[in-house]
C-alpha cells in the first residue's frame, strides 16, 4: 500500500508544533491516531514512524507531532508543563478536526509521559476516545525533590507541587494499558493504578521482559499488534 506523508506547522501559542500525517492513499476518509511522544523524545523516534507505518496499513490515519521545545517544534522543552503539552495536542486534534481526509474519528496514542498527557486529553473531550498508553506513569508526585529532573524546569515542578496533573484522571474509558514487565523507569505497579482508575471497556497487556523505550523489535512489535486491535475496535 501507498502510504502518503504530509507535513504541517500548527499554530500554538508563542509558536507552532510540527505535524506528519500519515494517511494510507485511498479515496476514503479515514478515522485517524494522534500518537503523543514523551519526555525527551520526539515525533521522528522510531516507535512513531513504526505507527506510520503500519496504521494506514489497516486504513487508519496517524498523526505525529512535536510538543512545544522537541524536535522540529519551537520552544525550550524546559519551558514545557503538562498543561502546555495538552493545549498542544489539543491543538492538533483541532487541526486534524478540519482534515478533508479524515472522518472526524480520533483515537489517542502515547508512550511514557505522552500517555500521561493523552489521558488527560481524552478525559478533557469526554467522548469516548479510544486512548493507548505504552509505559505511563500513574503519578508523577514522586517527582517533588530540589533540582528539576531530566530537562524538566521549574514551571512543570510548580504545576505538580500544586497538585495540578500531578496524577492521571479517573474513569477514562476505552483505555488499553501497554506495560513493560522489565521497566525501571516506570514499574509495573503504575500500570495496575492506571488500570485501577479506568472505566470499562479497559484493558492491561503486559509484555514479558520489555524495556521502558521497548527497544526489542519483538516487545515493540507486540505492543504495536494490542495497540492496532484496540483501534479498529473502536474506530474500525
Amino acid at each position: 500500500m501507498t502510504i502518503a506523508v504530509e507535513r504541517h506547522a500548527v499554530a500554538v501559542p508563542d509558536g507552532a508544533c510540527t505535524l506528519a500525517l500519515h494517511l494510507p492513499e485511498s479515496p476514503a476518509r479515514v478515522p485517524c491516531v494522534l500518537a503523543c511522544h514523551g519526555l525527551g523524545a520526539s515525533k521522528d523516534s522510531d516507535k512513531y514512524l513504526l505507527l506510520g507505518e503500519e496504521l494506514p496499513r489497516v486504513g487508519l490515519g496517524l498523526a505525529r507531532f512535536d510538543f512545544r521545545g522537541c524536535g522540529e517544534s519551537t520552544g525550550v522543552e524546559r519551558d514545557t508543563t503538562i498543561a502546555t503539552r495538552i493545549e498542544d495536542a489539543m491543538a492538533v486534534l483541532e487541526r486534524l478536526a478540519k482534515h478533508p481526509r479524515l472522518d472526524g474519528r480520533v483515537g489517542l496514542l502515547g508512550s511514557s509521559m505522552g500517555g500521561f498527557v493523552a489521558l488527560h486529553v481524552a478525559a478533557a473531550r469526554a467522548n469516548g476516545t479510544p486512548v493507548v498508553t505504552w509505559n505511563a506513569p500513574s503519578d508523577f508526585a514522586r517527582l517533588r525533590r530540589p533540582e528539576p529532573p531530566n530537562g524538566l524546569g521549574p514551571r512543570f515542578i510548580a504545576e505538580v507541587e500544586a497538585g495540578r496533573y500531578a496524577s492521571t484522571p479517573t474513569g477514562v474509558t476505552r483505555h488499553l494499558i501497554v506495560q513493560a514487565e522489565g521497566d525501571d523507569v516506570v514499574p509495573p505497579s503504575h500500570a495496575a493504578t492506571l488500570h485501577a482508575r479506568a472505566a470499562a471497556p479497559k484493558w492491561l497487556v503486559t509484555i514479558p521482559g520489555a524495556d521502558h523505550r521497548l527497544t526489542d523489535r519483538g516487545h515493540r512489535r507486540a505492543a504495536l499488534e494490542a495497540s492496532v486491535t484496540w483501534f479498529l475496535k473502536f474506530l474500525g
